[in-house]
């Protein structure tokens, strides 16, 4: 079973949500000295740098061009990537490097390296610098009484013009920190080792850096410019990255990544203890780990991810106690402890699961049949073998088969956070529910296109069928949600999906540069490469898909026919909330022939229903008027530094908040009523009474 999962995702990497694992601190040295001496790069950096450089340009889908424009967008990217919170450079550090701003696309073809390290050289000296002041604040007692507040969005700052001005910010930045930790119960004293501390690994963490650390981030920062799904991992970052692969499905089912100052969580695994809690979501941070029952909280602040997973694994049946701060929380806002139960990730637990459920709607009784589908799973190695194996299309299959045994009057197919999986169960599993024809089209860097389709005639389903989906819906799930769209064979429920629609593969650049076939057919580009070097890995953008009607899936993913209250909006979450994502944009429609199920005058029906439901159902307009307010506040950057004012901040925010956990994108309390999937389930009863 864990093979299993470990193929799953593995394609979850190529089709799906996973991100990069960011690890910064990876040494390659064995004993290595720590230190604010300069940093250069290395000869086989330089080499690599100009060999990226030129494999993108042949190879990835996106066709960009080196220039100026392009130059400036890579440089923006690295100083946000060194000084996003404009918090250590002063602004004359930032005038003083601006001859290299139209200059790196030179740069990148040269192998030239110059700018990147110069920057970092000067950004590690100010990181000491305000350390330094920083401990001597923390000698200093706060004053909560005072009325005054903090912009805690710093990407809206300017850079600062001296010191005295940092000095100021840095005042308000711990006193924050200290209350933060007043406000969630810790003694003065405890505050203040806490953050001492927190403080203390941080600078340890910039004097560990190495070369190897400067050339992955700038390495990132060119290659993010590109798409956000493209990325460089120096060789102990893609080995980290592959054992990462292959124990993720240990511990609490969950892969980590760094995001600035925090462990945030990339993605939950399904089937894991974090997924079977319902506790938590995808860009949740996890700022304090404790063991067992009565273990004492450990601060990671400021942890690489690759500590905090050591802190966080252990042996199966053990309990570990997370503090997670919600990744949708505004600022200010407390944490929230959950306890899990280290365990490997059950198979079962990940698959999908039907049921029926019985529905009494405007004095009509009505059978449901309802699947929930996690991920899109297939064991392809048994498949292989041709014996019986395990997928997402013969799980549903038989929940379908079942259903009709029952005499169930409509089904719902849940999607709400699967991140997609496997290609060809997107495939089959829609070919449940039409006859043969085309799925998905995919196209190539080169423009050739490829249509998928599902060759089977039968049909398992052709009932009413709706299609319940949120913004975390991704990739093989927008190929489904799309296609059953297109055939006109489903209504779409919820919320506009993540409008993932592209490709990535790893190319090993150990196994490119190295090997005698390539060395043979291309030696001017393995000329000069050591066979004792290792060069890392590029993940990289290929191929793009289609929807059958022509339209991509990318940026756009897939419109729910019907929309449901939402705490998001699409420029603020999912791909077209990455200013690099690629484009949206259409290919020729492939031939395919529409269902007479689902048109517009069948819509508008279901459309006005549920509208008056959103006004005469006191939970979906309590549930309307809770977001509403929640999305005003979420966007209040600006918070008090008093102590009785930012306690009411918190309190408000957190009541706020609690709304988008009755959404499927955050928390699941059974003992909670889903108000999403039971508006769900009446747009199907509706869609069964009047089916035309």
């Amino acid at each position: 079973m864990i093979q299993i999962m470990k193929r799953i995702i593995v394609l979850l990497t190529l089709t799906g949500l996973f991100g990069c694992f960011e690890n910064k601190a990876q040494n390659q040295s064995s004993s290595p000295t720590y230190g604010y001496n300069d940093l250069k790069p290395t000869r086989t950096q330089e080499q690599v740098e100009q060999f990226a450089t030129q494999f993108l340009s042949y190879h990835h889908y996106q066709k960009f061009k080196l220039d100026d424009d392009f130059s400036a967008k890579v440089w923006d990217n690295f100083l946000k990537d060194v000084d996003g919170g404009h918090s250590y450079l002063l602004e004359s550090d930032i005038k003083s490097f601006e001859k290299y701003r139209y200059s790196i696309d030179e740069n990148l073809l040269e192998g030239d390296l110059t700018a990147p390290f110069e920057v970092f050289n000067l950004y590690r000296k100010r990181y000491k610098e305000r350390h330094d002041f920083i401990m001597g604040l923390l000698d200093k007692p706060f004053d909560f009484t005072v009325d005054e507040s903090y912009e805690t969005d710093r990407d809206k700052a300017t850079w600062a013009k001296n010191t005295a001005e940092l000095d100021d910010v840095w005042r308000k930045i711990v006193k924050s920190q200290v209350l933060d930790l007043k406000l969630s119960g810790s003694k003065d004293s405890a505050t203040i080792a806490t953050l001492k501390d927190r403080y203390k690994r941080w600078e340890s963490r910039i004097a560990k850096w190495r070369a190897d650390d400067v050339f992955q981030s700038f390495m990132n920062a060119f290659s993010e410019t590109i798409d956000p799904h493209t990325n460089y991992m120096i060789p102990s970052t893609a080995a980290q990255f592959n054992i990462e692969m292959s124990q993720s499905v240990e511990g609490i089912g969950a892969s980590l990544q760094n995001e600035g100052d925090y462990v945030k969580i990339a993605e939950i695994i399904p089937g894991g203890p974090l997924f079977k809690s319902g506790q938590a979501t995808k860009n949740d941070r996890i700022v304090a780990v404790a063991q067992g029952e009565n273990g004492q909280w450990q601060d990671i602040v400021g942890w690489l991810t690759d500590d905090a997973v050591k802190l966080i694994r252990g042996t199966k049946g053990t309990v570990v106690r997370v503090r997670l701060l919600p990744g949708d929380a505004p600022a200010g806002s407390p944490t929230k402890e959950l306890r899990l139960v280290r365990e490997k990730v059950k198979l079962e637990e990940a698959v999908a699961k039907g049921k029926v459920v019985p529905m009494k709607k405007d004095g009509k009784d009505y059978k449901l049949g309802v699947i929930d589908i996690p991920m899109f799973y297939r064991d392809f190695e048994d498949a292989r073998r041709g014996g019986d194996f395990q997928s997402t299309t013969k799980d549903v299959r038989r929940f379908l088969t079942e259903f009709k045994a029952k005499g169930v009057d409509g089904v719902v197919i849940d999607l709400r956070n699967n991140g997609g999986g496997s290609l060809t169960e997107a495939i089959n599993l829609t070919g449940l529910f039409i006859t043969k024809g085309p799925v998905v089209q995919r196209r190539d860097n080169n423009g050739s296109v490829d249509v998928e389709s599902d060759t089977d005639p039968e049909v398992v389903y052709g009932g009413p069928l709706v299609i319940l989906q949120n913004r975390f819906s991704a990739s093989a799930s927008e190929i489904f949600a799309g296609a059953i769209q297109d055939y006109k064979r489903g209504v779409i429920v919820g919320e506009q999906s993540f409008g993932k629609g592209t490709v990535q593969q790893l190319v090993d650049l150990d196994q490119f540069l190295l090997s005698p076939r390539t060395a043979s057919t291309d030696k001017k580009a393995t000329v000069g490469f050591d066979q004792k070097e290792r060069y890392g890995q590029l993940k990289l953008t290929t191929e793009k898909f289609y929807r059958i009607t022509g339209n991509s899936t990318q940026r756009k993913g897939v419109s729910a026919d019907i929309q449901l209250p939402t705490p998001f909006d699409p420029e603020e979450m999912g791909e077209s909330s990455q200013p690099s994502a690629l484009p949206y944009d259409q290919i020729k429609t492939s031939d395919y022939e529409k269902t007479t199920v689902i048109n517009d005058k069948v819509i508008a029906k279901l459309q006005e229903k549920y509208q008056a439901r959103l006004k005469s159902d006191q939970e979906l307009k309590q549930l309307t008027d809770d977001l509403d307010e929640y999305r005003k506040i979420k966007d209040i950057t600006v918070i008090s530094l008093n102590e009785a004012k930012r306690k009411q901040e918190r309190d408000e925010n957190e009541k706020r908040r609690k709304a988008v956990n009755k959404l499927s994108a955050g928390e699941k309390d059974e003992k909670e009523k889903d108000l999403i999937l039971t508006e769900a389930e009446r747009i199907l009863c509706d869609l069964i009474t009047n089916p035309k």
